[in-house]
């Protein structure tokens, strides 16, 4: 992630990438380093896992980034109580959820030297949206978002919106990640490709169970997988899936590390793929 912001900076770091409040590439990345900055005044380390809060917009994405830039790896709580996701943690700060982050870390220098640069398969992200940690690397979360690009043939500069909370892997994927990769301008205001649970171009549905009924540009969320699992009916880029006997068994480099339950990991792989419960 931290080599992702890099390069579209390196290529367009004066190109628009939010419409309101407006902010360009450089600006972004600055508000990322003093972000990492602030973190490690915190006393947060490379590799800790770090929950994440919900602020104002941009302020969760850029909070997100700045933890990958730390080379740490951000928790999302989701519908789980703190306690029970700090067990997970390596640190019981909680970001409170009514501070103004521009307003924190524009003290700090806006060049930051992280100490651990994380590789592909390391850890980047833990969700507990389904209840139980599900955990995904840097990898999952790239390949799921160049995936997503390809499946809605999203353009360069397209004026793009998403009105996901940062309440799930999906928030992560398709609003933190995927304006950023494609080079779009994120504008809530006057989008020409929306994403969302409602009047949007493409439309996300949680109910796998119905999964064959899906329509085209109806996106079928499934956090195992990352975030996407298909459109329609159609898997995205580099998954595979095959439903039967009540199980959806996918195969593809989407398919997330692990559950933080070894039980739970015991049960869903087996035979070289990963099987999912479509009535839990």
């Amino acid at each position: 992630m931290r080599s992702l912001i890099e390069g579209q900076n390196i290529k367009f770091s004066d190109q628009m990438i939010f419409n309101n409040p407006e902010m360009t590439n450089l600006q972004f990345y600055q508000k990322i380093q003093q972000t990492a900055h602030w973190l490690d005044s915190l006393g947060l380390k490379p590799k800790e896992r770090i929950i994440l809060s919900e602020l104002d917009f941009p302020q969760t994405e850029i909070l997100l980034f700045g933890i990958w830039h730390l080379g740490a790896i951000a928790v999302i709580p989701a519908n789980e109580s703190l306690d029970s996701v700090k067990t997970y943690c390596d640190t019981n700060l909680v970001i409170e959820l009514s501070i103004n982050l521009f307003d924190i870390i524009k003290k700090f220098p806006i060049n930051f030297n992280p100490k651990y640069k994380p590789l592909l398969d390391d850890e980047a992200l833990i969700t507990f949206e389904t209840g139980t940690g599900i955990r995904l690397s840097h990898y999952n979360l790239l390949v799921n978002t160049n995936s997503v690009q390809k499946t809605i043939d999203l353009k360069s500069r397209t004026r793009f919106s998403c009105d996901l909370k940062p309440m799930s892997s999906a928030w992560a994927v398709l609003k933190a990640i995927l304006p950023i990769y494609c080079g779009c301008i994120y504008d809530d205001e006057n989008p020409k490709v929306k994403i969302g649970e409602s009047n949007s171009n493409f439309k996300i549905r949680r109910d796998l169970e119905n999964l064959q009924d899906f329509g085209k540009n109806e996106l079928a969320i499934c956090p195992e997988n990352s975030a996407i699992l298909s459109n329609g009916i159609e898997p995205i880029h580099l998954t595979k899936f095959h439903i039967k006997e009540g199980e959806l068994e996918i195969h593809g480099h989407s398919v997330m590390m692990g559950y933080l339950d070894d039980a739970s990991n015991d049960d869903r792989f087996r035979d070289g793929a990963f099987y999912l419960n479509l009535k839990r």
